[in-house]
């Protein structure tokens, strides 16, 4: 493997399904945003999984992206807002 191919974006067919890991503190905080979020658009959330110790809570968020800004844009969104603690 070359320093060129690790430094290579990925090719990616859009229109595309995509999944977000979303990890925070309060769950039904992050499902009220998410919701909010995608409005009308198809999307499946479901719990991905609680911490040992219940402090963190991730959901599993997919939808299709219709491109990569529209990749890009849910992800920012999802990384700036105060219930969330980090976008995988």
């Amino acid at each position: 493997m070359t320093d060129d191919t690790c430094k290579r974006k990925p090719d990616i067919d859009y229109p595309c399904p995509w999944i977000y890991k979303v990890i925070g503190v309060d769950e039904q905080q992050l499902r009220a945003f998410i919701s909010e979020m995608v409005g009308e658009r198809a999307h499946d959330l479901s719990l991905s999984r609680h911490s040992a110790q219940g402090k963190y809570t991730s959901l599993r968020l997919e939808l299709t992206v219709t491109d990569e800004a529209d990749r890009l844009r849910i992800f920012s969104t999802l990384s700036d807002h105060r219930a969330v603690r980090m976008v995988l």
